[in-house]
């Protein structure tokens, strides 16, 4: 049960919903004013961070064969 909470599956859910969260801060964040760009700036930089990690996990889950 333990090594469930450390899979690579379970890993790629969590990578997927704070990719999600950040994205959704980051729409609210860009309709407030006074617009904090820096801030804005930062959490575009971890959302594509994690983006990057997503899809090394999934390509390491799901290696794609040549045809």
């Amino acid at each position: 049960m333990d090594s469930n909470l450390h899979s690579p599956e379970r890993r790629l859910i969590e990578l997927r919903m704070e990719h999600a969260d950040l994205d959704a801060l980051i729409d609210r964040t860009s309709h407030e004013t006074p617009l904090d760009e820096l801030m804005i700036r930062r959490l575009k930089k971890r959302r594509l961070a994690l983006r990057d990690q997503i899809y090394r996990l999934e390509l390491a889950l799901d290696p794609k064969e040549p045809a």
